[in-house]
């Protein structure tokens, strides 16, 4: 028994303690990202090592991405995740986890969202931990970063980033359709048809449940993932699963987060200073994504 307290007690101060909020659980605060490893090996070396740790993990890894020279992320999900994801209201926005291996200077990173922080940011239902554990087994763990203090779960669950910002439900609701199959083929044709400004780069249907997430980069402009990350993503250690944004059909709707929600989520120690740099990127975003579903 002595040993189970003293284990409760290091994952609570390591950030890592996930799943249902219960009684008592609320003041522990959770962090962005994890740190799963950081190497002077060969870069493309340590991108392949890694899909093949994910893989072996029995993860699926649904989409890859290059945002930049610099970074490689790669997107990965399981039935575990999908099923908690189609168990929750607009859970498809948690339905991919992104792994991202990033060149700085002589280093590789490899980092990974803290599923747990992504569980209780989107008010998920269920238990998140055994997926948790399965990414630590895959990759590592050497640190939680991506907050000084980190966010207590309650206060995940009601997240914004200041008086009069929006909330996780404050969502851009996009495009409306006849029905969940037209607005698929909607997007997809979107993301060919924009193939200039946007990429494509995953895509998990929800099993049991109309509702589909996109995984998208943006390539140019004030909302364009270089840019904005050029400007956010300044720490020694690097933020890259921040990218890409997401957007989601649930049901006969297209909706996307707001991006002064899901910029704010990935940085929430991000000064206001530095958010005005970045303040014409949400409309940007928004517009990127929109431009994919808009009827002509």
């Amino acid at each position: 028994m002595k040993k189970l307290w003293n284990l409760g007690i290091i994952l609570a101060l390591c950030g890592l303690m996930v799943g249902n909020a219960q009684a008592g659980d609320d003041d522990i605060r959770l962090k962005p990202y994890v740190l799963a490893l950081k190497s002077n090996g060969d870069f493309n070396e340590i991108v392949a090592s890694t899909k093949e740790k994910l893989a072996n993990a029995g993860f699926e890894i649904v989409g890859e991405y290059t945002p930049y020279e610099t970074a490689v992320i790669i997107v990965v999900t399981n039935a575990e995740l999908k099923a908690l994801a189609a168990a929750s209201e607009k859970g498809g926005f948690g339905a991919g986890i992104r792994v991202a291996i990033t060149h700085v200077g002589e280093e590789v990173q490899v980092s990974y969202l803290n599923m747990g922080y992504i569980f209780h940011l989107y008010r998920m239902d269920g238990e998140i931990e055994n997926v948790v554990q399965q990414m630590e087994s895959a990759l590592g763990m050497e640190m939680v970063f991506g907050s000084k203090e980190g966010l207590e779960i309650k206060k995940l669950r009601d997240y914004r980033y200041m008086f009069a910002m929006p909330y996780f439900t404050d969502l851009d609701e996009l495009e409306k359709f006849d029905s969940y199959e037209t607005a698929l083929e909607a997007v997809e044709k979107g993301l060919v048809d924009n193939s200039a400004e946007v990429t494509k780069v995953y895509r998990i249907d929800l099993p049991g449940k109309k509702e589909t997430v996109f995984g998208v980069g943006i390539k140019a402009g004030d909302g364009g993932d270089a840019h904005v990350m050029n400007v956010v993503d300044k720490e020694d250690i690097r933020s890259t699963a921040h990218l890409p944004y997401e957007l989601l059909v649930s049901g006969n709707k297209v909706y996307a987060l707001k991006g002064r929600f899901r910029i704010a989520a990935s940085f929430p120690d991000l000064s206001m200073g530095t958010f005005m740099k970045i303040r014409s990127a949400p409309g940007s975003i928004k517009d990127a994504l929109k431009a994919i579903v808009e009827k002509k």
